[in-house]
């Protein structure tokens, strides 16, 4: 049984790489790592353990990056280094200095699931998997700001070009500036193959256009629950299609995509993703998806 496959973002959740912050995180200097004055590496733990109780309840099956004090903080949020596709993975090149051993982490881990490596991405190209969104099975959005360059973007399309993947580059504002972080996965959401919640403000329009082309429905996101959660309202992981997972405490999003149609299950996540710049999805790197 084919046990890899990620060339959609909101298909049923079969197989995920996580990694605690039990470790990892416990030394962290918020200065250091750009984390905000909630961040609190205990309470962290604990929100994560909950946060990935959630994610195996849904079905999904969890490998966990090994553990060890490796200092690497951000090495919890696992959807950056890498991209899964049908034929397989592709190490990417972190825009981030503080995270550019990471990629190596995943390769380690792809080798012991086996799946099989695509290809990596070399300096000066970056790439970081927040940046990378499937629009359908052979079109994969990356946005090009401060994480991503268009060194990376080239790259990328060449490795999946033979797999008759289109790759297309969308600029992204600088946002809060170049120490944070603004993904495109910062500003959409997908909830369902037809489906995404989004930050209008800061949607590029080419992408605006393509979506809609596309078909897909697009919602907005309240904008003050954006600005009061540095945009992580909007980062919500589908287990399945209209089934999500969300950071707590944003009722007006929640509301929206209940609207929509979608189950929305919460869990408190101030000191864990408001604190640290990433989300529910950024918590994980899906490897299949069907």
């Amino acid at each position: 049984m084919t046990a890899f496959g990620s060339q959609s973002m909101a298909l049923p959740l079969k197989r995920v790489i996580m990694r605690m912050p039990d470790r990892v995180m416990a030394g962290a200097e918020p200065h250091v790592w750009h984390y905000g004055e909630q961040f609190d590496p205990i309470r962290a733990s604990e929100q994560h353990r909950v946060f990935a109780d959630l994610v195996a309840r849904s079905g999904a099956d969890i490998t966990w990056i090994r553990d060890g004090n490796d200092g690497l903080s951000d090495s919890i949020f696992t959807h950056d280094p890498s991209l899964v596709t049908d034929h397989g993975a592709v190490l990417l090149r972190m825009g981030k200095r503080l995270r550019m051993e990471e990629p190596d982490l995943h390769g380690d881990t792809y080798q012991q699931m086996g799946v099989p490596l695509l290809g990596r991405i070399e300096a000066p190209g970056t790439v970081e998997g927040g940046d990378c969104v499937w629009v359908d099975a052979t079109t994969l959005a990356v946005g090009r700001g401060v994480r991503t360059n268009q060194a990376g973007i080239e790259q990328l399309a060449a490795i999946l070009r033979p797999f008759g993947i289109s790759v297309l580059g969308f600029d992204l504002p600088l946002w809060h500036g170049e120490e944070a972080c603004l993904h495109l996965m910062s500003i959409i959401s997908p909830l369902a193959e037809d489906l995404a919640l989004v930050h209008m403000p800061l949607l590029p329009a080419a992408f605006y256009q393509l979506l809609k082309q596309r078909g897909i429905r697009l919602i907005a996101a309240p904008e003050q629950e954006f600005a009061a959660s540095n945009g992580l309202n909007l980062n919500v992981l589908p287990t399945a299609p209209f089934e999500v997972i969300a950071v707590a405490g944003f009722d007006g999003t929640r509301a929206v995509m209940e609207a929509a149609g979608c189950t929305v299950t919460t869990f408190e996540a101030d000191a864990l993703c408001i604190a640290c710049e990433g989300g529910p999805t950024c918590l994980t790197r899906p490897v299949w998806r069907q």
